[in-house]
């Protein structure tokens, strides 16, 4: 059995925290790789604010490259309509049920898990790595872990990473004053946006 960590997200754009937060994963659950997994139509995000899939998609493949434990996954962006994280992890587990996921999330989606679509379906098919946010206390989020885990029969796990408050947002607003986000994304990432003047508008 193979152990799969799920990154989703827009990823508009990726940045270093995305890409620390599943390399600890990585580590700390001796999983096999990574699948960083752009989402198309998330039901929580106005679409007028992402970029095209083609654009995000790029910055990600830009992103891991030379990372022999992280892949590319255009699962969810193949599909049409809303995309759900329970639909891809039924998916994933009809096509390789012979695979263990592990779906990273930070300490927000956590808390929020109960409003996403199927919740049981997602604490059923997959294991949950959950990052620690400044703003909640280990406390809290062992609270969060003892609910979830009563309720749902949930597997859930802390993962121990450093606290990076970088938000793909923020990047984007930094962007349309003119500011550097240098250090903030890979360097192919940063040379990308600004050759094809992302965020500009």
């Amino acid at each position: 059995m193979s152990k799969i960590g799920i990154m989703g997200g827009t990823f508009n754009p990726i940045h270093l925290a995305h890409l620390i937060m599943a390399e600890h994963a990585y580590e700390q659950f001796a999983l096999d790789k990574i699948l960083f997994m752009p989402s198309k139509n998330p039901p929580h995000k106005p679409q007028k604010d992402i970029l095209p899939d083609s654009l995000r998609s790029r910055m990600v493949q830009l992103a891991i490259e030379g990372n022999t434990h992280f892949e590319f996954s255009g699962l969810e962006l193949d599909r049409e309509g809303i995309t759900y994280t329970f639909e891809t992890l039924e998916e994933l587990k009809e096509k390789h049920s012979e695979n263990e996921y592990y779906f990273i999330l930070g300490a927000d989606s956590l808390f929020a898990i109960e409003q996403w679509r199927n919740p049981e379906r997602i604490l059923e098919l997959s294991h949950i790595i959950a990052a620690v946010r400044d703003h909640l206390t280990e406390d809290k989020m062992l609270e969060q872990i003892a609910y979830l885990t009563e309720k749902f029969s949930a597997k859930i796990h802390l993962l121990e990473t450093p606290n990076m408050d970088i938000s793909s947002q923020m990047l984007r607003e930094k962007i349309k004053l003119g500011q550097s986000i240098r250090y903030y994304v890979p360097n192919k990432v940063e040379q990308y946006i600004l050759e094809h003047k992302l965020y500009k508008d």
